[in-house]
């Protein structure tokens, strides 16, 4: 028989659920959440990502840290990254650069300041081209589409 009563559950608990805000149950879940993936996977995918989906209001988080605001997503065939941009004068300093996942940017709001935005799939290594119009910088990038499978070998162990 399973020993159910080595689990936190009990008459406390539902009480306690019922009086947290909305803002320590979200603190609470984000905690769990990074305790939960190993820190060797933190590079491959940010767990509040998971979180996303979940949200009831459409926000937009910034992707990268500091006073940069962007936002990354994907279509059939394109990677876009739409980056807000609050003074025109940043685009003549700007420097810009991705790799098969990752879009970096530098020396924008400072000349030390480095920005990196996760990519929401793999892209190619050439053909990106960036437009600014009203503000926003835009980055499109091609998709890469990997169809390279390897068969596995499946034994029974007797």
């Amino acid at each position: 028989m399973f020993p159910w009563n080595i689990f936190p559950f009990n008459k406390d608990l539902k009480d306690s659920v019922q009086k947290m805000k909305p803002e320590e149950i979200d603190k609470y879940v984000q905690d769990i959440i990074g305790k939960v993936f190993p820190a060797n996977m933190r590079g491959m995918m940010n767990p509040m990502d998971i979180l996303n989906g979940f949200q009831t209001s459409p926000s937009q988080q910034p992707a990268s840290s500091g006073n940069l605001n962007s936002s990354a997503f994907e279509t059939h065939d394109y990677v876009f990254v739409r980056i807000s941009i609050k003074d025109e004068d940043w685009l003549k300093k700007l420097r810009l650069y991705h790799t098969s996942n990752q879009l970096i940017l530098e020396h924008i709001p400072e000349h030390d300041d480095k920005h990196t935005i996760t990519l929401p799939a793999i892209v190619k290594k050439k053909g990106a081209a960036a437009n600014y119009k009203d503000g926003i910088l835009e980055v499109k990038i091609p998709k890469n589409i990997d169809m390279q499978f390897s068969q596995i070998d499946v034994t029974e162990i007797m």
